[in-house]
């Protein structure tokens, strides 16, 4: 698979280092191919919305779809995984000449490379990125991947201009496009919902003898309950360790592992004194970033996941495709996904007595337990698989163009 280095953006520079034409595909003329920028705030840290973005230019048929990424600041270990052309934008603050001059570059990028569509985000990407594709040509598919938790109040204004821009709003959840129809006062017709998508091969064929915790101090524990969420307030961390407290009165030797970077860093600090002072050093662990979850899930008991809010959980779908059952908050998406008692358990927000008594009705009846996983991995196939995803996708694609065309 070729890879692509980074190429840095500024307005005296021609976008360079894509793909020509000539040598992008042996079946064919690469502009043939609808050409889709994919615009994201930052490629830092795995959190939903970058893998997302990042699944679906590794999994998007380059046959039917050209695809390249831009954004404002990337890891290298990340641009490393990245199999299309990424340009990096490097900009901090809105009134700064760099951010006038990455508007050039973008502009210039999208009209050179002749991007026909552009699809945003996070909320940098969505409103800025929006405002350049439109001013540059390009039709604007604007994501909406949560429920509005992380939106600063002072870009209300900002956010009407752009929805009324935006040729189509992709939500992540039935629940998300309600949002937008209730709260942004979109038109239900212009927003298209596409689940996120898990590479169900992928992870059957990942091999358990190459498990990178098969050594680890708390791989003998009676039971392994796992969450995969940055360390953030609302991913309810909080929550999950009380939980965690519950949980070990009554099986002392189970073990909760979280996986995910300390992305905040006053509520991290919080959350290792809160395992200290409750005596759970031993129970909880944080395992801080891990780049493949699935060997974690597939020696895993239960998974927990006890979020504030959510659009749609990518860590839910993986522990569901690999037969791990779920204990999860009835919020954002995550009902769409589980069916209560039967493909995993939901509880209210900050419950940690219910999430606890779910947790210890799948680790005490490990029958019931392994027909819940199956029955969420079923889920995951017929339902929220990648292919199923990148298929919509590429639809909604055709549609965008098909009514450009039309005018």
């Amino acid at each position: 698979m070729q890879q692509f280095s980074t190429h840095v953006l500024d307005s005296s520079q021609a976008p360079s280092g894509a793909l020509d034409a000539s040598d992008a595909l042996a079946i064919g003329d690469a502009n043939a191919r609808p050409h889709v920028l994919f615009l994201i705030d930052h490629l830092m840290a795995l959190g939903g919305g970058e893998t997302n973005l990042l699944k679906v230019v590794q999994l998007m048929p380059p046959e039917k779809v050209r695809c390249s990424i831009a954004t404002f600041r990337i890891k290298p270990e990340i641009l490393q995984s990245i199999s299309v052309p990424v340009y990096v934008f490097p900009w901090k603050r809105f009134f700064h000449l760099d951010a006038w001059k990455a508007v050039i570059a973008l502009r210039k990028l999208i009209r050179t490379e002749k991007v026909d569509i552009v699809q945003t985000y996070f909320e940098t990407s969505n409103l800025w990125g929006g405002l350049v594709a439109k001013l540059s040509g390009a039709l604007l598919l604007s994501s909406r991947r949560d429920m509005g938790i992380l939106r600063k109040a002072r870009y209300a204004l900002a956010y009407r201009l752009v929805n009324h821009l935006s040729d189509r709003v992709l939500a992540v959840s039935e629940e998300v496009k309600k949002f937008c129809v209730d709260a942004d006062r979109i038109d239900p017709d212009k927003v298209s919902v596409i689940y996120n998508g898990v590479d169900i091969k992928q992870i059957a064929v990942e091999n358990s003898d190459d498990n990178p915790f098969a050594n680890a101090d708390w791989a003998g524990a009676s039971h392994i309950i796992a969450c995969l969420a940055n360390i953030r307030r609302v991913k309810g961390i909080d929550t999950l360790i009380q939980t965690a407290q519950r949980v070990c009165q009554e099986l002392p030797d189970a073990v909760f592992v979280i996986a995910g970077s300390l992305y905040e860093r006053d509520y991290s600090e919080e959350m290792q004194s809160m395992i200290r002072q409750l005596g759970l050093e031993k129970n909880v662990r944080l395992l801080g970033f891990v780049g493949d979850p699935v060997p974690l899930l597939k020696m895993s008991d239960a998974f927990c996941l006890l979020s504030r809010s959510e659009g749609f959980s990518n860590a839910l779908l993986e522990a569901m495709a690999c037969g791990v059952p779920s204990v999860v908050t009835r919020v954002g998406g995550n009902p769409e996904a589980i069916a209560d008692g039967e493909n995993g358990f939901l509880v209210p927000v900050e419950d940690d007595a219910a999430a606890a008594e779910k947790l210890l009705t799948l680790l005490e009846h490990p029958e019931r337990a392994a027909q819940i996983g199956q029955n969420g991995r079923t889920s995951v196939e017929t339902r929220f698989s990648a292919d199923v995803m990148i298929q919509k996708l590429i639809g909604v694609y055709h549609d965008l163009l098909m009514e450009r065309d039309k005018k």
